[in-house]
């Protein structure tokens, strides 16, 4: 500890410029910061601050000293507080945005298992499919799918999903099974007009990526849209595993071109940079990435 208070009197001078500034940023005397600021530069047997009757002033090897020892004071200082904050009892609004999709399946039955156990947090959840920027609306998190774009947001990711060909067992049973993605040009195909890959859908063809053109005589927005058409045989359509697995295991669409499926894809909780995460954020984000881990993406 008292090496930790002679790195604080160090910094706190070279940033004040004045060992009084220092002593009253600190709540400690003068005597007490020149003695810790003499005990080190003793120690590393180097002048760190050049001392005048008005200025205190970082030597070279006080400014190179100075960019390792603040980072990692910084660190320390970030670190006390997570651990005081996680000792904390979770309480107050948690607002959390995430998609359309994901909110029902996945994210809505984990907030009903948090608030059981956290009585004293309230969640409210946003639900869009569009880019939300989460400082200028409030949001403590966000739940995203898809490789995020680079920002100033921190992310943890929380699994990560197979996207999925899928029809009705009755359209494969009037109209066949593609074997290949180029077989897809001779199917009707749903497109969802909203998402990213619309109509051009993405594969794996002896570990390359190649994009197929799709078409087909139905198109819609919205996710939801799209899977029902497939489950009433309109034709193959494209989306997330997770959105269509009870569908698969109730036999109400079957999966073809599995070997050619892409990479998969992330999901993430995303949260602003500048802020600590508090006690009912931090264990939100635990709380779901441990639920996660139990799901089939």
């Amino acid at each position: 500890m008292q090496r930790l208070e002679d790195l604080q009197a160090f910094v706190a001078v070279a940033e004040k410029g004045s060992l009084t500034a220092a002593a009253r940023q600190l709540g400690r005397s003068l005597q007490s910061v020149s003695r810790s600021l003499s005990a080190l530069e003793s120690e590393l047997g180097v002048e760190l601050i050049a001392r005048t009757t008005r200025r205190s002033v970082a030597t070279e090897a006080g400014l190179v000293f100075h960019r390792r020892v603040g980072a990692a004071l910084s660190e320390i200082e970030a670190a006390k507080r997570e651990a005081l904050n996680r000792h904390a009892e979770p309480s107050g609004l948690l607002r959390i945005t995430t998609s359309t999709g994901l909110a029902p399946i996945h994210i809505v039955p984990a907030v009903r298992a948090f608030l059981e156990l956290h009585p004293k947090v309230d969640v409210e959840l946003d639900m869009s499919d569009g880019y939300v920027d989460l400082v200028d609306r409030g949001f403590d998190l966000g739940i995203r799918t898809g490789e995020l774009p680079d920002s100033s947001l921190k992310a943890r990711r929380l699994a990560n999903f197979r996207r999925v060909v899928f029809a009705a067992p009755g359209y494969f049973a009037r109209r066949g099974r593609p074997e290949a993605p180029e077989d897809l040009a001779q199917h009707e195909c749903i497109v969802r007009t909203a998402a990213q890959e619309g109509a051009a859908w993405s594969f794996l063809v002896d570990g390359r990526p190649v994009v197929v053109k799709v078409a087909g005589r139905f198109r819609a927005s919205g996710s939801p849209a799209t899977i029902e058409a497939a489950v009433e045989g309109l034709g193959i359509a494209n989306a997330p595993l997770w959105q269509v697995l009870s569908l698969v295991d109730s036999g109400a669409v079957e999966l073809v071109l599995e070997p050619f499926e892409p990479p998969r894809l992330p999901m993430h909780a995303v949260w602003p940079a500048t802020r600590l995460l508090p006690a009912k954020t931090q264990l939100f984000i635990e709380f779901l990435a441990a639920r996660l881990k139990k799901e089939r993406f």
